[in-house]
């Protein structure tokens, strides 16, 4: 058996042994380096336990949530406003979680949101229909802001092509879209649901509720990177401006202090449980899950307004033999709604579907063919965890 590794990863799988994670997630979901021998951190595991389940136990045993909430309204009085201004931004698409956190805010909290949305790649049917439930259900503003689209889809070929991480100029811009929305109108307060600490990102961030300001601290803009491409050569070779990569540039950290503005996790205040987060919105906010179960898990109502989004999921399972319902099981086993035992059979017989339902269309988005497709999904696959078996692709470690 190929001992080689990419990206850093532990030679040897080790699975949670609490839930079905394995040491092989990356801590983070933002930046991976073109080069597969570039090293990236990953989940942390103690005694076979993963640090999201150590921190699950924390959330029910050590953490004392009357008080984090006394915490979280002695903050959100220092940003309340009386004169009808918003006085907090809240990033969000309108799915279960952000829809649970403005809506909390606003009526439970006494706070005036302005939501502020990332567009979607390509909006599915039901995605676009809870959003538009989101303000009209929900009773709360919005600004959806939709970046070029000639651009983003380039952003999305190179972020696929030299790094099979299609979701990457997603992710940057729905992280710095609330401190930019929040610097452009006078807003100090930014809160989002939770921290991906919970499903482990760097643990320390479960410690602190506010995000790290070090994300916001760049350089000179041109040296920043997209599809392991710099903003200086995309420019030079496919003829956009700086003004076309606006939306993509974060505030400084500067620009930040001086205006005085905070992120905050609401996770941090109050117990996060995603399938709770759902109940909620559907109550309040017109939240409708799929009718149908999305490709690559078991789940409904978790990510389902892109039709890109199936893609992502299944890159991670390419590179780090961790698929769609892994994600989902591990999180649900570590909120006491299903137990391990249900989690490895739902992983076993969904982690490894492939996501049919809209690949012609992401074929379409980023203008490769279904070979080049196949091709890149193969080159990325790390032969620690992938191997051939009568021409098939198997991972040589399973859950169990």
């Amino acid at each position: 058996m190929s001992t080689e590794t990419f990206y850093g990863l532990p030679p040897n799988v080790e699975f949670c042994s609490n839930c079905v994670i394995s040491n092989q997630r990356p801590s983070s979901t933002v930046e991976f380096g073109s080069d597969k021998k570039d090293k990236k951190s990953t989940i942390t595991f103690k005694d076979g336990l993963c640090s999201a389940c150590a921190f699950a136990a924390e959330k029910d045993t050590n953490i004392d949530w009357k008080q984090r909430d006394e915490r979280l309204r002695e903050m959100l009085s220092r940003f309340k406003r009386a004169d009808g201004r918003y006085d907090v931004i809240v990033p969000g698409s309108g799915g279960k979680d952000s829809a649970y956190t403005a809506h909390i805010l606003k009526y439970e909290y006494g706070m005036n949101p302005l939501t502020v949305t990332w567009a979607p790649h390509l909006y599915t049917d039901i995605g676009w229909k809870n959003f538009s439930n989101w303000m009209h259900v929900g009773g709360l503003d919005n600004i959806l802001y939709t970046p070029n689209g000639k651009l983003h889809r380039l952003l999305t070929r190179l972020a696929f092509l030299n790094l099979l991480h299609p979701f990457q100029p997603f992710i940057v811009g729905q992280r710095i879209i609330g401190p930019a929305m929040a610097a452009r109108f006078g807003v100090p307060l930014v809160m989002y649901g939770e921290n991906q600490a919970e499903y482990g990102n760097n643990v320390d961030d479960n410690q602190r509720p506010t995000m790290d300001p070090a994300f916001y601290s760049t350089g000179d803009p041109l040296d920043m990177k997209f599809g392991g491409v710099t903003m200086r050569d995309i420019i030079a070779e496919h003829g956009f401006t700086l003004g076309d990569f606006a939306p993509y540039i974060p505030p400084t950290r500067e620009t930040l202090e001086q205006a005085g503005i905070e992120v905050h996790y609401l996770g941090y205040y109050l117990k996060w449980d995603p399938q709770e987060c759902y109940y909620y919105a559907v109550e309040n906010t017109g939240f409708q899950a799929n009718p149908e179960r999305t490709e690559g898990t078991y789940s409904k109502y978790s990510s389902i307004d892109d039709r890109i989004d199936p893609f992502h999921y299944y890159t991670t399972l390419a590179k780090f033999g961790l698929g769609r319902a892994s994600y989902d099981a591990a999180q649900e086993v570590r909120n006491g709604k299903i137990t391990r035992e249900e989690a490895v059979n739902l992983v076993k017989k969904f982690d490894q579907e492939f996501p049919a339902k809209y690949f012609q269309e992401f074929l379409e988005y980023i203008d490769i063919s279904e070979a080049e497709f196949h091709e890149t999904v193969d080159r990325y696959r790390s032969p620690h965890l992938w191997h051939k078996v009568d021409g098939v692709w198997k991972l040589r470690h399973e859950i169990s």
